[in-house]
């Protein structure tokens, strides 16, 4: 008999601490898949080097086209045909998506909340918003992403976060978070094995 699988998807702010989470949890065995594989997938026929105001608009066409949920229902398909039993699933931007998750028994959904002085902050630190100009197009993502001016089918991380089964506020230092995952993956049963 297969073993019964543990999704947990993961929905937040770039920068917020998903990637941390991931990181955490492969150390767990759990196996990652993210919406945006389905997304850069997609790119790579189209234009090999895009950046994230690309990615986002593939992302908002590709659900235009085959509906709100379409990455959901494909990562879902991947894993329900996969052996593996332990995953994370990043990426999670549009409410449709967790809906199309959630047809898995074994899904949670984990929502990851940062304050955005602090994503800057952390941005800043990793390179990537190094002058006034980076940080105004920073902030244009974010609030892009958080679904301000996104169609319903677009970017709704806002959204996506009030269906979490349980949120980590990320405010802190990496143990903090690790503290607080390792909380909901005790009320959830999965331990660290």
């Amino acid at each position: 008999m297969a073993a019964r699988k543990l999704c947990i998807g993961l929905t937040g702010r770039m920068a917020s601490g998903k990637g941390e989470v991931v990181r955490i949890l492969n150390g767990y065995g759990f196996q990652y898949v993210s919406l945006s594989d389905i997304v850069h997938r997609e790119a790579a026929k189209i234009q090999p080097a895009i950046n994230r105001g690309q990615m986002q608009d593939l992302g908002n066409h590709l659900r235009r086209e085959g509906g709100a949920g379409i990455l959901g229902k494909m990562v879902r398909e991947l894993v329900e045909a996969a052996e593996t039993s332990r995953w994370v699933i990043d990426g999670i931007r549009n409410p449709a998506e967790v809906v199309e998750l959630k047809k898995m028994a074994g899904f949670v959904l984990l929502g990851i909340q940062t304050e955005v002085p602090i994503i800057l902050a952390r941005l800043k630190k990793r390179g990537r918003a190094t002058d006034v100009a980076a940080e105004k197009e920073i902030r244009a993502s974010l609030e892009r992403e958080w679904g301000d001016g996104e169609p319903a089918g677009g970017q709704q991380v806002r959204r996506c976060l009030a269906m979490a089964d349980f949120t980590i506020v990320n405010n802190g230092p990496l143990p903090e978070l690790k503290t607080g995952l390792d909380t909901v993956l005790k009320k959830i049963g999965a331990g660290h094995v």
